[in-house]
């Protein structure tokens, strides 16, 4: 199969482009239109008509099953207050059948005027007798309505309990291997296939699936795995179990990594800090890993030949993740870490020396520019929790100037895999001095993510993969070519993805 793409405007570091041929899912030429001739017979040939094309996005932290089941599921994003919620959980389970059990996601209590959080008994007068188990936006604290419960009663007294239905850590993840019993293979696949769809039409042709046993059973890999080749996107799967050494062939991951957690989420106060929060007195979140078991991870990783990596997010997990990675390196070797590319997702807040470290040890930080878009700020929820410490939270240049090798990502269904905003988030930082470039932002998610995962791609140049997105700019371009990037400016809209040569998606208005 062969393509020629011309009439447009092609992003490259080859020198200027409007034309490019494409064999067998490879990149053969780029060019000017005056010299693509010797191509015009090709298989397939598409007039651009001056749109703009760019390497796919690749979102480096995502959980599709999760995604797609919001996309057409119970999504509490965007809810106003929680009589707002609980009108949205009675209107969406109207109309299911009595027994479906009804997972949904999104509520943050931090955006309501009471600042108070459904209850199960709340549940219970929206939707009596149903089963539900609903996420908080952050997906480390969830409301779990009486009849669920009563199928855990062994969650009763755990770790992170509440009699009010909140729970959290052990309590909530017992409730949520329950729910790896009683929604099946079929709509998890059918999940899947949703969300593979969402992200091709939005210019994203690769995600790294940060799988857990606490997010969802390890069968879900193969699901994942199968949805993203019957679309034809790239999916890099990683394991989040430590010491799990022995079910990296039988996973069939790129490392044991991912949501491999350190800490909990700030938004659930549960991210592991060396400061009480500001909103809570005496409580400085939850650490789940210390620097000794960090160490033993990624040494075993490491001689294993795979990547490690550690959710990690408050400045006192950070630390421990520093500590261990440093004794890693002490035993094996600073060349021995950096030759298998380990990986941290959030690494939010950081220490200098933390951040050094990282540098010094080929360390990729996996990170979600949109976490600071929605919560960053004065007035943010970070701010809330946090005080004075919440511009301390991603500070993307600092970690790039550090030579720290940055992918984005969304975390999605935490927020939503829209990688436009999150570029545009990433470059208007809400904290002064932590704003990237345009170029160094849109790298990030792009050849960013192929670099995390160890891949050389994520350009357009002769022998690459043919992996590309085409761009309606409403707004124009600046004068590196790359989309305007002003708040309050239209972003771009995808009107076609291709991934090594295939079409995934085309919008109507695209031959």
């Amino acid at each position: 199969m062969s393509t020629l793409i011309r009439n447009g405007v092609i992003h490259t570091d080859a020198g200027p482009a409007t034309a490019m041929a494409v064999r067998h899912g490879r990149i053969e030429w780029l060019g000017i239109d005056d010299q693509a001739t010797s191509y015009d017979g090709a298989d397939e040939v598409v007039d651009l008509r001056g749109r703009w094309v760019a390497p796919a996005f690749v979102d480096s932290h995502l959980h599709l099953v999760q995604t797609g089941r919001q996309l057409d599921g119970l999504d509490l994003n965007g809810a106003t207050s929680r009589v707002d919620a609980l009108a949205r959980i009675a209107a969406h389970v109207g109309v299911l059948p009595a027994d479906e059990v009804v997972i949904g996601a999104g509520w943050d209590e931090t955006a309501w005027p009471d600042r108070d959080h459904p209850t199960a008994d709340d549940l219970e007068r929206v939707a009596p007798g149903r089963r539900l188990y609903l996420s908080r936006v952050d997906g480390h604290s969830a409301i779990v309505s009486h009849a669920l419960l009563a199928e855990t009663p062994h969650a009763r007294g755990e770790d992170g309990w509440s009699e009010d239905g909140r729970l959290m850590r052990r309590a909530k993840h017992t409730v949520s291997d329950r729910l790896s019993d009683l929604v099946g293979p079929d709509q998890r696949l059918a999940a899947a296939r949703r969300a593979v769809e969402a992200l091709a039409s939005r210019g994203i042709g690769a995600f790294h699936e940060n799988a857990a046993p606490h997010i969802g059973p390890d069968y879900e890999l193969a699901l994942v795995r199968q949805a993203a080749d019957e679309a034809g996107l790239r999916a890099t799967l990683y394991w989040g179990e430590l010491g799990a050494f022995d079910r990296v062939d039988e996973l069939g991951v790129a490392g044991l990594a991912g949501d491999l957690v350190a800490d909990g989420a700030v938004g659930s106060r549960t991210a592991s800090m060396r400061d009480e929060y500001a909103d809570q007195a005496g409580h400085c979140g939850h650490g789940y890993l210390d620097a000794t078991q960090v160490a033993e991870h990624v040494v075993g990783c490491t001689r294993l030949g795979v990547q490690a990596g550690f959710h990690c997010i408050g400045d006192a997990a950070l630390d421990a993740v520093a500590e261990g990675f440093d004794a890693a390196a002490r035993l094996l070797g600073d060349d021995a870490l950096r030759s298998r590319g380990h990986r941290l997702e959030h690494c939010e807040m950081p220490s200098v020396e933390a951040v050094a470290l990282f540098a010094r040890l080929g360390v990729a930080a996996s990170v979600q520019p949109m976490f600071d878009g929605l919560w960053g700020g004065p007035d943010g929820m970070y701010a809330e929790r946090l005080g004075g410490r919440w511009h301390e939270m991603n500070p993307f240049r600092d970690l790039h100037l550090a030579g720290v090798r940055l992918a984005f990502g969304s975390d999605s269904p935490v927020t939503t895999a829209d990688p436009w905003r999150a570029v545009r988030a990433a470059v208007h930082h809400q904290t002064p001095g932590q704003g990237l470039e345009p170029a160094d932002a849109f790298r990030a998610h792009t050849r960013g993510g192929w670099t995390a995962a160890r891949v050389d791609a994520g350009l357009l140049r002769v022998g690459a993969p043919a992996s590309y997105a085409v761009w309606e700019t409403p707004a124009g371009r600046d004068a590196d070519g790359l989309p305007d990037l002003t708040p309050g400016t239209d972003l771009p809209t995808c009107v076609r993805t291709v991934v090594d040569g295939r079409t995934v998606h085309r919008s109507e208005d695209l031959p």
